[in-house]
């Protein structure tokens, strides 16, 4: 039985309009909306984990050291400009407070990536957000 042309040219055109290189299943998104933002931790002076909505986990890497991250009770202070969609480093405008009423450092993001739920389960539970 030979081949048919018609069925071996629609398997070929949907190889190629199947998406290269799609994201597991299990890692969030690239972007998120604000106002799911729900919490953060720092293990240390360049890295920030936030958790966004129930199970998203994102880990941001700063380019400068932040040493009020380990203040008694830093204040996480984000200004969100523009889209409320967070998309990428330039996207954040972060400032961590030693306290109320105490001036903010600014801490420059230098990369958001989103975490698998493999990579959110081995945070040290203590700064698990």
């Amino acid at each position: 039985m030979r081949p048919r042309p018609l069925a071996a040219a629609v398997a070929a055109l949907l190889a190629l309009t199947a998406p290269a290189g799609a994201a597991p299943a299990d890692k969030p998104g690239r972007c998120f909306v604000t106002t799911n933002f729900a919490g953060w931790k720092s293990p240390d002076d360049r890295t920030i984990y936030i958790r966004v909505g129930v199970g998203d986990f994102y880990r941001l890497d700063l380019a400068n050291r932040c040493s009020a991250l380990h203040g008694i009770s830093p204040i996480l202070v984000t200004r969100w400009r523009g889209s409320n969609f967070v998309c990428s480093p330039l996207d954040w405008d972060l400032r961590v407070s030693r306290g109320v009423g105490l001036g903010a450092d600014a801490c420059i993001v230098k990369a958001m990536t989103p975490l698998t739920r493999a990579e959110a389960g081995a945070i040290p539970r203590k700064f698990r957000p």
